[in-house]
């Protein structure tokens, strides 16, 4: 799918007051990321866009990507090492793989939305919001 295509089924707002909604409970970050280049490895491309994101600089490195590449119908969601640590490789294939069931029916939006919500649960769970909390990064879909 073109990714100007992808880009034209999907509601940012609804993403992002998701996104806004999720970061009331936790410390943590979530940030979405959609690709306009074909991408082999989605893992890699999502770890080279966290750090050209500045997403492990979060005080405690509890930042989460949801990164898209809707040309190579592939996508992936990776935790910096704080969240990774407490979740492991099964918290991410669980959300993945109901993320996938969404896309599979072109509920992009949904699809999208149900992994910041649970990525927004996990974070609130490991890492609650502190009084003296601030919003570490931009929480509005981006893309290149």
């Amino acid at each position: 799918m073109k990714t100007q295509e992808f880009l034209n089924k999907l509601s940012s707002d609804a993403i992002t007051a998701a996104i806004r909604q999720a970061e009331l409970r936790t410390s943590g970050e979530i940030r979405v990321f959609i690709s306009r280049h074909p991408v082999r490895t989605p893992v890699a491309a999502a770890q080279e866009h966290f750090r050209r994101l500045g997403m492990e600089k979060t005080q405690d490195r509890n930042a989460v990507l949801i990164f898209v590449a809707p040309r190579s119908h592939t996508f992936a969601v990776i935790g910096d090492s704080g969240v990774h640590t407490r979740c492991g490789d099964e918290f991410w294939l669980n959300v993945a793989a109901e993320m996938t069931s969404h896309f599979r029916d072109s509920h992009f939006t949904e699809g999208i939305v149900h992994g910041v919500r649970a990525a927004g649960e996990l974070l609130a769970r490991h890492f609650p919001r502190r009084p003296d909390d601030k919003n570490e990064l931009p929480d509005e879909v981006e893309h290149d």
